[in-house]
Order: C-alpha cells, then structure tokens, then sequence
C-alpha cells in the first residue's frame, strides 16, 4: 500500500466514522459526508493575494510586444506597492504559454527572486484545460500541459495549481463538448484526468485546485461530487466566488468553503455582467470565510464589466476593491 493510498484510506475512515452523529443533520448528503474537508486548526488566518489575471490585458500587451504593458515582474512591483501579501502567478502570462511551451527556469526563478525580495508570497499559479471533451486524446494531452505545470508550479514555490473542470470553449457547454455524453460518464472524464494531475503532483508537493467555473461545476454539490471522485489529498477546491449559478450563490460558496485549498474572490457573485448592479457583499463572504476555519490566500481577482460602456482600469479597480476587502477584513477584528 503506498503512502498516497494510505492516506485516502485514512481520511475516508475518519470521516466514516462520524457519520452517525451527523446522520441527524437534515439535508446530509452521505456520499458528500464521506469527504474530509481540509484540516485546520488555530483558527482562521488570511492573506491577500493579486490573482494576475486582473491586469490580462497589460500582461498579454507585454508578451506580444503591442502597446502599453507590464510583465509579471511589474506586477509583483505593483503588489508590493500596494501591500499585499502575495500573487497568483497565472501561467498564461509566462513566455511561451500560448504555444504550450514550458518557460525557461531563468525566467521563472526570476519571478521566484523579484516576489521573495518584495516579500512576496506566491499563492498559486494556473493553467486552462477542458476535461469534458469527448476526445480522450485531447483530455491526454491537457494533462500532459498540467503535469508539465506542475514541475514549474514547483520552482515557482506555487502551493496550488489551478485547473478547469469546466468547458473552456467558446459558445459551447459541457454537453456539446462532451458530444452529449452523460452528466455520470463526463464526471468521470474529469476525475480521472484530474486524479492523474494530481497523482503526478503529489511527487513535487503541489496541490491541484478545481476551479468551479459555471458551466459544469454550478453548485456546491456539484463540486463536492467530483472531488470525491476524484479522491485525492492532493486535490481540493478553488472556490471561484463569482461562478456559482444558484438561488443563494452566498450558500454555495459556504457549503464548498470546508474544501478549500485556494480561492478567487470576484467583485459580484453573479459573474461579470454583475459587477455593476449586484456587487459582492463583502461583509457576508468574509463572515463565510472565517466560518469555515480557512488559513491561507484569499486572492482578488477584478475583471471589466461587460457591457457597461466603462473603461476598464486596473490601476484603479484593483486598490479600491483591496480597499473594501480589507475594510471588511477589519469589521470582524481580521484587518
């Protein structure tokens, strides 16, 4: 029995064991309850992150040399500047990411060094994949592209690896992606990609971390299902704050807080097209974070409303909403 194995057995037996006096619980789920949440002790401890992907369109400017831009390096000078406690160094902003070609080390202890001399954590990195193609070749070599990430992410000193179970093609879900296949036999098509991901992972300490992204992770349940079937310790949740489609999406984000390894805090938790007219209650989500025992990142991540004829300006939606986040942060004595 490997160590790996050892560990699954123990953390399902854990859980096992307190079912009986859980079964009491109305709306318990026992397959759900069969899934040991992340452990934490000593309380709830947060840290503020950039997720990278708010200045996409500066970063891309600077990889493809056209107009104003800034590189990853400029983006940890801005953290800094602004005090935050860490970046999320999104791949897609490495050289060579759009050809899928690993970056040099050089550059990626650079980013390493430049982070470490501004005091600077990196919360995580990410990559796309679709794992609900029907086409078990193209699932293969998407995890082939995270398995190579993996080893950067390693380097890079990234704890988590952020990764898709969500279609990621435009004007396409999941069942057109899947050719229609069944919600069971897609479920499947994603946790074994992933579980290879995150077997692979394992051997340089990285976690990977499903993002729920909308399309087929839209609720709690939804991403709880596939992380046990997944059933990996190296395998938790990236809980996108902005991507849960339900009634109470503020009830989806605290029934998937237990199983949180990273997060993406967006500024409405109905999507883009939301920022304006229903913006993230702030005060509610950090209450659910605390809640939930979480101890590490929470990194923001701003984008441009759609559809809102405003010019979007990184420069200036990043600090006022790092602004409210800690303002939040500070009402309930975590400043």
């Amino acid at each position: 029995m490997t160590l790996q194995t050892s560990r699954r057995t123990f953390l399902k037996s854990a859980s096992l064991l307190s079912i009986a006096g859980l079964t009491g619980i109305p709306g318990l789920n026992l397959a759900q309850a069969a899934i040991a949440p992340v452990p934490r002790v000593g309380g709830p401890r947060l840290k503020l992150s950039l997720n990278a992907y708010s200045f996409a369109r500066l970063l891309n400017n600077h990889l493809m040399k056209r107009g104003e831009g800034l590189s990853l390096l400029d983006l940890c000078e801005f953290c800094a500047r602004h005090n935050f406690d860490g970046i999320d160094a999104t791949g897609y902003y490495f050289p060579g990411y759009r050809d899928r070609r690993i970056p040099d080390d050089r550059f990626v202890f650079e980013v390493k060094r430049k982070a470490f001399d501004l005091g600077l954590g990196i919360s995580g990195t990410g990559v796309g994949n679709n794992f609900t193609i029907a086409d078990p070749a193209a699932r293969a070599k998407d995890v082939a592209w995270i398995k190579a990430w993996v080893e950067v992410a390693a380097k890079l000193g990234a704890p988590v690896l952020r990764v898709f179970a969500d279609t990621q093609m435009r004007n396409a879900d999941w069942k057109v992606a899947s050719n229609h296949a069944s919600r069971d036999e897609v479920e499947k098509y994603i946790a074994d990609s992933v579980r290879e991901c995150a077997d692979h992972a394992a051997k340089f300490g990285v976690i990977i971390g499903v993002q729920n992204h909308g399309d087929f992770l839209r609720t709690a349940d939804d991403m709880i299902s596939l992380l046990r079937r997944v059933d990996s310790p190296w395998c938790g949740a990236i809980v996108d704050t902005g991507f849960f489609r339900a009634a109470d999406p503020y009830a989806e984000i605290a029934k998937t807080a237990p199983y949180a390894v990273n997060w993406q805090v967006k500024q409405s938790p109905l999507g883009i097209e939301k920022v304006t007219e229903a913006p993230m209650d702030l005060p509610r989500l950090v209450k659910i974070v605390l809640a939930s025992g979480y101890r590490g990142y929470l990194p923001i991540e701003t984008l441009s409303p759609r559809g809102s004829g405003e010019t979007y300006d990184p420069y200036k939606t990043v600090p006022e909403f790092l602004a409210q986040i800690r303002a939040a942060l500070a009402a309930e004595g975590h400043a």
